[in-house]
């Protein structure tokens, strides 16, 4: 299949979205595939990754709100990009105005809705959450929930990473929602990577000895990732004994964050790694990672950790808490900065006093998870019932 991948997150300085993207451009042709994002850019532009990958850029403009982004903006441009690529099967990223955008496209060729972002979660149920209760939320947003239900209705596919996701859309009338777990590059993240160099040169960048216990959280600096209530959390539980925490990350929240920890010399904030091997090594030489999100479509960070031996302190909604399965984390109260220092507690005071006798949890690969998406999409291609 010639897979079109209509991606108004992309951005090289993206995120997991630029990770899940990377890996998708590497394994799709190995698949047999041929894989082509469309997105918007500063300019029309075709870079070639290979025989049979290659991003296309329509000129577009930056997102107010973040620089490092774009967005569509012309309805007819993509179309006729569309047209000129001729796709055996079409994705869209978000659901956003990109989505209406594609439902408006002529051709009868099959189309996925990629939910790598919850809205609701993110924004409607982050800020009034604390108000009312979610189903009140839900009904003052109809307007949006019926704008899902429609694209549900118009894409073969609603594909989302996390069970949560799945089962809140499908409950909410959106059809064709399937479930499909994302996975982690093959071969990169493993307990073997465990430095301890590496963790006792963290543990001094926070002014620590190396019988400190060291945390790390990863992501976006924004506010969705909730990242100063994860700051007051480490602070409440290191009364009880020394840890330090390591941010990687990016954002325009950073100096807020950087003001919130207010010149704790335990708690630091560091560029993100993008070397895939030493962030690997980075990630297997902590104690556990602890995330503060629960708007994660799938939560890529916590999946590695998983592979790395790495235990996860993670809230108990979103797809972030779908990793602390199997006795590989643990959960706390979602938004709850005292719930989150009771987690930290129970799962410092639970870690094995051998490093090597960390075990890995189950976790699939990436090579797994386009398996499975690209034969669904082969199905719907073939006009099968929904496997959903």
């Amino acid at each position: 299949m010639r897979i079109v991948d209509v991606c108004a997150f992309h951005s090289p300085q993206g995120g997991g979205v630029k990770t899940y993207i990377d890996q998708k451009i590497g394994l799709g042709p190995e698949l047999g595939h041929e894989i082509v994002i469309l997105a918007p850019g500063d300019r029309n532009e075709t870079i070639v990754h290979g025989p049979h990958a290659r991003t296309v850029t329509i000129t577009a403009p930056r997102l107010p709100v973040d620089r490092r982004y774009w967005y569509f903006n012309d309805q007819s441009a993509l179309h006729r990009a569309l047209d000129e690529i001729a796709p055996d099967f079409v994705e869209v990223s978000s659901p956003w105005r990109s989505a209406s955008m594609v439902e408006a496209w002529q051709p009868q060729v099959p189309r996925a809705l990629v939910m790598h972002a919850d809205p609701l979660s993110a924004y409607a149920y982050r800020y009034l959450e604390p108000l009312m209760k979610r189903e009140h939320i839900d009904r003052r947003f109809d307007g949006f929930w019926e704008h899902l239900r429609r694209l549900g209705n118009s894409y073969d596919r609603v594909v989302c990473a996390s069970r949560e996701l799945r089962d809140r859309l499908a409950a909410g009338g959106v059809a064709n929602t399937v479930l499909h777990p994302m996975g982690v590059q093959e071969g990169v993240f493993s307990p073997a990577n465990r430095n301890a160099d590496v963790r006792r040169a963290l543990l001094e960048r926070c002014d620590l000895a190396e019988d400190a216990h060291l945390l790390l959280g990863i992501g976006r600096l924004s506010a969705e990732k909730r990242w100063p209530m994860v700051v007051d959390a480490v602070t409440a539980a290191s009364a009880q004994s020394p840890i330090g925490l390591v941010l990687l990350g990016a954002g325009k929240q950073r100096d807020r964050i950087l003001r919130h920890i207010g010149g704790n010399p335990h708690i630091r904030v560091l560029e993100p790694e993008r070397d895939r091997q030493r962030f690997a090594t980075i990630l297997a030489s902590a104690d556990a990672l602890i995330h503060g999100c629960e708007a994660e479509t799938f939560c890529m960070a916590a999946a590695e950790a998983r592979a790395s031996a790495v235990p996860v302190i993670v809230p108990d909604r979103g797809g972030a808490a779908d990793h602390a399965r199997d006795g590989a984390g643990v959960t706390y109260r979602s938004a709850s900065a005292v719930s989150a220092a009771r987690a930290i507690g129970q799962l410092l005071a639970g870690l094995p006093t051998k490093p090597q006798e960390r075990v890995p949890a189950p976790q699939a690969t990436m090579r797994d998870h386009f398996v499975a998406l690209f034969a669904d999409y082969e199905a719907a291609r073939g006009g099968f019932a929904d496997v959903a």
